[in-house]
Order: C-alpha cells, then structure tokens, then sequence
C-alpha cells in the first residue's frame, strides 16, 4: 500500500503504557502515526523505533493536556504537519485514590482536564472532517471502574463514566453515518498508571493484566464495529452482569471493595500524567 493510501491514527498518551501499544500495533497493521504527549523524547524514540520497523510516516507533537487550549494547539500542529487523521485514540489519562477532602484539588482539576476535556475537545476537533469523508474511527479508553460509583476513586471513576457514556452517545449518533466509536474498558493493567496514582493496590481486583491483550481486543472491537468492550472473562462478567440497581447498594458494594487504597503506603507521584 502506498504512504498516500495509508490510514492516519492520533494517539494521545503515547509515550508508555497503553498509548505506546496502541502506536506499535496500529503501525504494525500499516497506519501512519501522530503521537501526542508531553515527554519530548520519549515520543521521538518511539516514533524513530516505528519508522525503521514499519515503514510508516510518525509525527510527534508535544503537549500538555492538562492545559485548556491543548486540543487547539494539537488541530494547528495537525494543519501545519498536513495530516488527516482517520483514527483518533484518546488514550490519555491519570488518577487519584483516596479520601476525597485528602485528595488534591489541582490535581483533580488536571485529571479531568485530561480525562474529559482534552478528550472531548479533540473529538470535537477531527470528528467533523471524518464525517465529511464519510469515515473515521475513534477509541475513547475509559475503565471498568466507571460501570459504577467508586468510593476513593470519586473523581476518577466519575471522568470514566462519562467516557464510556459520552462514547456509547456518539456511537449511536454516527452509526449510520461512517463513523466508529468504541469504548475501551480495561480493568488494571500493568502500566506507570499506578506510579502516578501512587500505589498497586489501586488494581482493586487484585489482578493485572499487559497492555498487549488490551489493545490487540480493542482493535479487534473496533474491526467489528462493536460498541464497547471490556476486555478479560471478569471484566466482561462484572460489566454485562453486576446489577445496576439500586445506585445506593452498588455503591456500598464498591466502597467494600475499594477501601483497602486506604490503607496502602503511598509512593511519590510524580508531576505529570500518564496514560491510563
């Protein structure tokens, strides 16, 4: 296939973790790249490492999400580089666990910065130029965490509720109209996720899994078009049958399993978000 043939992705948040394996499986299936984070260098390695390997044009373009006008600054960049983008991967994203009034509020100011409205700002951003082709895709990551209200994870699981409901709405939307969304629902994977929210036992499940079975499913999900997708047997149990009614009691149910963050030595955090 040609270099003027092959599909564009954006991927935020690919400088590790998920948003790295997305890049790499995506160029692997042919797709030119435009990574987006904050880490300069860590992006140019991997967008070097791809191009040698994959034969495929990645552009790197470095950017705080938290800020408020990130998406615009990413549209422009697009513009001056001449890209079109086929496939937008919102992948980037950071937590907080605790007690709510312990939690920092800057630093939940900036986690839904990045989890909400970078995410739907560069949605509003590409969107409309995929459907005035006729086609598109984006992949919006959100959690298992926000099929239900999650005591000590408040913020967090909240921003992903929204994710996977926000995504389950456009899908509906452009069903008909060339578009594909889907929502990514992990439950823990192994990433620097949990360096940044500050400790392991986050993972409340007490399992993990790597990011190469995660991404592998979601592109698999999103080749058949599905809508949403949580990938693992108790994953995809706990979202088709944990009962959903009453809020209350579900919440009381989540809070007996999350509190044990409580208790958990927490590491240093570092300064900037990673993808979730």
């Amino acid at each position: 296939m040609s270099a003027t043939h092959r599909p564009t992705a954006l991927v935020t948040g690919a400088s590790s973790g998920l948003g790295a394996e997305f890049a790499a499986q995506l160029a692997a299936r042919g797709s030119d790249l435009v990574l987006v984070a904050r880490s300069a260098d860590r992006l140019h390695e991997i967008a070097g490492d791809l191009r040698a390997r994959h034969g495929i044009r990645a552009d790197v373009i470095v950017q705080d999400l938290t800020e408020p006008d990130a998406a615009l600054r990413v549209h422009a960049r697009l513009e001056d580089l001449g890209r079109t983008v086929d496939l937008l991967v919102n992948n980037a994203g950071f937590g907080t666990c605790g007690r709510f009034e312990e939690t920092d509020g800057p630093r939940d100011h900036d986690q839904l910065m990045v989890n909400v409205v970078a995410l739907v700002d560069l949605t509003h951003a590409l969107v409309p130029a995929m459907l005035a082709r006729g086609g598109g895709a984006v992949i919006n990551v959100a959690s298992t965490a926000g099929f239900q209200p999650s005591p000590y994870f408040a913020v967090y699981s909240a921003a992903k509720s929204f994710v996977l409901n926000f995504s389950l709405a456009l899908r509906q939307e452009y069903r008909n109209r060339g578009v594909r969304v889907l929502a990514l629902c992990p439950g823990p994977v192994d990433t620097a996720f949990f360096d940044v929210i500050g400790t392991r036992k986050a993972a409340v499940n007490g399992t993990m899994t790597t990011a190469e079975p995660v991404v592998r499913a979601a592109l698999r999900a999103l080749d058949r078009d599905r809508a949403y997708i949580a990938p693992g047997l108790s994953n995809t149990l706990a979202a088709h049958l944990t009962p959903r009614r009453p809020r209350t009691f579900v919440t009381a149910i989540a809070e007996r399993i999350t509190r044990k963050v409580l208790d958990a030595p927490r590491a240093q955090r570092p300064a900037g978000a990673v993808a979730a």
